[in-house]
């Protein structure tokens, strides 16, 4: 089953949550912000998916990444030290985050979402 971690006030979330709907895609939802995903599970995925980079991940145009600096502090990041920081804030992490088995996307883009969820 796919799981769809995702912010309701979030206009991405909401874009993409409708777009799977419309695709008649089942879903399991998540809310980021109220329950982010465990340490151990982002640790997973960014291991499996390093080659995006964890830039990728990240929430980079939302307040608590700026506040935090963390644009200058992300490249010389391990994915243990971002994984640890996502899974007490999830308002990092880039949203909707979907995950299936070894299937990851993060953020909303209609051709990544015809490609992986279809």
């Amino acid at each position: 089953m796919i799981k769809f971690y995702g912010y309701k006030r979030c206009s991405t979330s909401r874009k993409a949550e409708k777009w799977l709907q419309d695709h008649n895609v089942k879903y399991d939802f998540q809310d980021l912000v109220e329950q982010p995903p465990k340490k151990e599970d982002l640790v997973d995925w960014m291991t499996a998916h390093q080659d995006r980079g964890l830039r990728y991940f990240f929430n980079t145009s939302g307040q608590n990444y700026r506040k935090a600096h963390l644009k200058d502090k992300v490249a010389d990041m391990t994915i243990d030290e971002a994984a640890e920081l996502m899974s007490h804030d999830g308002k990092l992490i880039k949203r909707p985050l979907i995950v299936d088995g070894d299937k990851l996307t993060c953020g909303f883009k209609e051709d990544v979402y015809q490609e992986n969820w279809l």
